[in-house]
């Protein structure tokens, strides 16, 4: 089978090829196919199924570039990640949502586990460090199901606890108090919907950002709920939580057990919970990794220096103690 791509910036040509043509060469290699650049357009051939992956990987390689405005090789292999040896990816697990620009789908494998495991599950731990999305991918599954209208309402909560300083006296009523926990999780819905119409969703109810502390006494039947930053609360917090859990309901709670803000000595909620339920069917657990980060490409190792940091400091103590 051969197939002709067309290239959407001949300007752009050499960065998609990548130095000496490196990344079509990755291409090559990873689906046994051949490519030949001719003019503005690419020539795949090869296998049907590996020519139609490398014309789904080519068009994610395109967007990338267009939207921002460089491709790495370390880009490239992670998009490749999510295509060799496995399926494409079908369309229950690429989220449609309010946004008429975008579509959103998962970048590493980690993540697509990580989907699929919130679309399996009615309740769904996700821990892994900064920048592997995992709150970003959860409130893109809550309102694709908004949207798909399997959920009634999207209920987002995050315990108030500040990392490592105190901010002291915040002016204002309890809303404006609130809004700095509750930031990430405005960012992600204002990437996937309007202004004007997430802000029509919350004065109905129909999405409520919420501080931890307010879901107490509740029961939330057809909502889809997040509870995000979750190494950050209690064993009696994080109880509190998970039986907040309504009639036909979903809940998604995600965290960096390495960044645990609590006062020293304060067991975390999420890793107790985690411990005591990953066995029961329709819990899932998803750990995500550093290889999962879809940041800047310095995240990935500064994420790597510092828990390489963190192993020797713990090595040294325990010599000392010795």
């Amino acid at each position: 089978m051969e197939i002709t791509i067309q290239l959407k910036s001949a300007e752009k040509q050499l960065e998609l090829f990548g130095p000496a043509d490196s990344h079509l060469r990755l291409l090559r290699d990873a689906f046994g196919v051949r490519i030949t650049a001719r003019g503005d357009n690419l020539l795949v051939a090869g296998r049907s199924a590996a020519v139609n992956r490398v014309a789904e990987v080519i068009d994610k390689m395109q967007k990338h570039l267009l939207s921002r405005g460089s491709l790495t090789p370390d880009d490239v292999n992670k998009m490749l990640i999510v295509f060799v040896d496995s399926t494409s990816i079908v369309a229950d697990e690429t989220l449609t949502v309010y946004s008429h620009k975008k579509v959103i789908e998962p970048n590493t494998k980690g993540q697509l586990r990580y989907i699929q495991a919130m679309l399996a599950n009615d309740l769904t731990f996700c821990i892994g460090p900064a920048g592997t999305g995992k709150t970003y991918l959860a409130v893109a599954v809550a309102v694709s199901m908004l949207k798909k209208r399997q959920v009634r309402r999207v209920v987002l909560a995050r315990p108030a606890v500040e990392a490592g300083e105190k901010l002291g006296f915040l002016p204002g009523d309890i809303a404006a108090k609130v809004n700095p926990y509750l930031r990430p999780l405005f960012d992600a819905l204002e990437d996937m919907m309007d202004f004007s119409q997430m802000r029509k969703f919350m004065e109905m109810d129909v999405i409520e950002l919420i501080p931890l502390a307010f879901m107490r006494g509740r029961t939330l039947n057809e909502s889809l709920i997040i509870c995000d930053e979750a190494q950050n609360t209690s064993p009696l917090q994080m109880l509190m939580v998970l039986t907040r859990l309504g009639r036909g309901s979903k809940m998604i709670i995600t965290g960096d057990i390495t960044q645990i803000d609590l006062p020293a000595g304060q067991k975390s909620g999420m890793i107790e919970a985690i411990d005591r339920l990953r066995r029961i069917k329709g819990i899932g657990v998803v750990e995500l990794t550093r290889s999962d980060i879809v940041r800047h490409r310095l995240v990935q190792n500064i994420v790597h220096a510092y828990r390489i940091g963190r192993s020797v400091t713990s090595k040294r103590a325990a010599r000392q103690n010795e």
